[in-house]
């Protein structure tokens, strides 16, 4: 914290974990509760951890993104909802031009909460869609009709929130061509203004709840790219600019004009255009990345209220970048946003670069890359493989059976 200079900008990412129903495809560190009890008690230890940041912080640090993420934070009813969000700008006020994102759950937003967001200044809702047909939401364990889902957005826009995103996924349990199709063209009747296109992931060592979902009901690999290849061209079809490996912006979004600027960033959150150099995150299991390293906070929620009444800083791990970890860094990042790195500017960037870097990759990777004198890209035909081309640049890469599928 103490990198962080007098006036500058930061980003924060406020995880709320609460959920009153569990999904089981998902792998993000939740927990189930009926009452609001813990809700409370975790928005005073959030306040209790923000005023502390503040304390710890240079003078005049403000805000160029924030964040509420989960679990689902529109759990929180309208007066918690202010309570969290007066606590975050009396602590770091938001800087011209910023961006306040809430994911929201269209089973769990009335009116008067979605009052609150926007009386608190909400720029931008995330609605999380997955898949609309039935039988792939019984199997995921999330019914999220689109009607109820359409509400929910009519209700956004009706309280002044003009962006919009959308998440769904492909690699679904069930999932076919035509299935996947039809929940694309339900998102585009909503008409987001960016989407998020992820391969779902299937971890059930990590996360024990999609254990629910049987392996013989997944799709192989060959059928996911398919998936893939159906949504984009539908996005494309529709006006969408494909950003990245997974996400589709129309062109007057800030994302779009990032990637056309050559400003797009990649964080823990997906796509960004973002400047801000640090993105710190509150709240129990949220990742921080300081100029100096990754921090995570204690990822159970009762060690984390515990460390911060008692005055602790609650993280429980990190990682101090070395110079190799910085270019490497940021040699995936230009792959996974441009997929191309500019030899020259990165070098002048991050510092020489080891000369026997590529060779391997064009080896293992064949006609999907091509290296130059100035520059190292993957092809057009190669970007299905990014991730792969990205992980082979990994020095902490995971041994192969402990992740999720790549594509």
């Amino acid at each position: 914290m103490a990198a962080v200079p007098e006036d500058a900008r930061i980003s924060l990412y406020i995880h709320v974990p609460f959920c009153r129903r569990l999904c089981w495809f998902c792998a993000c560190r939740t927990q189930g509760t009926q009452s609001l009890a813990p809700v409370r008690a975790y928005v005073e230890t959030l306040k209790t951890e923000i005023q502390a940041l503040r304390r710890r912080m240079a003078p005049g640090v403000g805000l160029s993104r924030l964040h509420w993420g989960g679990g689902t934070p529109t759990l929180l009813p309208p007066a918690l909802i202010r309570q969290l969000a007066g606590a975050v700008f009396n602590a770091f006020p938001m800087e011209e031009g910023g961006e306040f994102s809430v994911e929201i759950d269209p089973s769990e937003i009335d009116a008067p909460r979605m009052a609150a967001l926007a009386e608190a200044g909400m720029t931008r809702a995330s609605i999380g869609v997955q898949d609309f047909d039935p039988e792939i939401q019984d199997a995921i364990g999330r019914p999220q009709s689109f009607e109820l889902t359409a509400r929910a957005v009519d209700l956004i826009r009706r309280h002044g929130i003009r962006s919009l995103n959308a998440d769904i996924l492909y690699g679904l349990p069930h999932q076919t061509g035509q299935r996947m199709a039809d929940t694309v063209q339900k998102v585009l009747a909503l008409a987001p203004d960016r989407v998020a296109l992820y391969g779902y992931a299937h971890v059930p060592w990590m996360s024990k709840r999609q254990v629910m979902i049987p392996n013989e009901s997944l799709p192989d690999g060959e059928a996911r790219l398919a998936l893939f290849e159906t949504a984009a061209e539908l996005f494309l079809d529709d006006g969408f600019q494909q950003i990245g490996i997974d996400h589709f912006a129309r062109p007057d979004d800030g994302l779009a004009q990032a990637a056309a600027q050559g400003r797009l960033r990649r964080n823990f959150q997906g796509y960004t255009d973002d400047p801000a150099p640090v993105l710190i995150g509150l709240g129990a299991s949220s990742i921080s990345r300081y100029p100096q390293g990754y921090a995570q906070n204690a990822p159970a929620t009762g060690a984390y209220t515990a460390a911060v009444r008692e005055g602790r800083i609650p993280v429980t791990r990190g990682h101090a970048f070395t110079p190799e970890d910085r270019w490497r860094g940021r040699l995936i990042e230009a792959l996974m946003c441009d997929f191309r790195i500019d030899l020259t500017a990165m070098t002048a960037e991050v510092g020489p670069l080891p000369p026997d870097l590529f060779p391997p990759l064009l080896a293992q990777f064949g006609p999907a890359v091509h290296l130059t004198d100035s520059a190292f890209e993957i092809t057009p035909e190669g970007r299905p493989l990014t991730r792969l081309i990205a992980q082979a640049l990994d020095g902490y890469a995971a041994p192969e059976g402990s992740h999720s599928v790549a594509v």
